[in-house]
């Protein structure tokens, strides 16, 4: 059954998905109601611009104003920071747990697409309760790395 209304709580009450208009033709479909959707779109949001931020990080060189310090301020010493054992060591650890979280949240991604888990409404909050914990896990990861980076790299943190 399609439902249109404008009440959004109604909708987040009785709705179990939400096909949406993207603009220029295209649909898309949300599990939940208005809420969930928006909080889809601001997760959507939040991925894509980490995947950005990373991807220019990650393959972009740095531009030639920020690798050269400025000429006016005062010359330092060219010295490169070293990482603690123990920073080390999370340094190398933290690739395998993001690849473990994203294949985590790929796995319940494939579990909450499905309509049927949500015939059972606590199961379906918890696996999109831990879905929620493993994006904020994400976040502080990627952070995590890009700042034990930096200070490999010499830069400041």
């Amino acid at each position: 059954m399609f439902l249109v209304s404008h009440d959004r709580a109604f909708l987040d009450n009785v709705v179990t998905q939400s096909i949406v208009f993207e603009g220029e033709g295209r649909l898309k479909e949300y599990i939940g109601g208005y809420q969930d959707y928006l909080d889809a779109k601001a997760r959507e949001h939040d991925f894509s611009q980490r995947d950005s931020l990373w991807s220019q990080t990650a393959s972009a060189p740095k531009p030639a104003a920020e690798a050269a310090p400025a000429k006016s301020a005062k010359p330092k010493a060219n010295r490169t920071v070293k990482l603690s054992y123990k920073e080390q060591r999370e340094l190398a650890a933290l690739p395998d747990q993001i690849a473990a979280l994203e294949t985590e949240q790929a796995e319940l991604a494939a579990q909450l697409s499905n309509p049927d888990i949500f015939r059972d409404y606590e199961k379906a909050a918890a696996l999109q309760q831990r879905a929620e914990e493993i994006e904020t896990e994400l976040l502080e990861k990627l952070e995590r790395w890009e700042e034990l980076e930096a200070k490999q790299g010499g830069e400041a943190v």
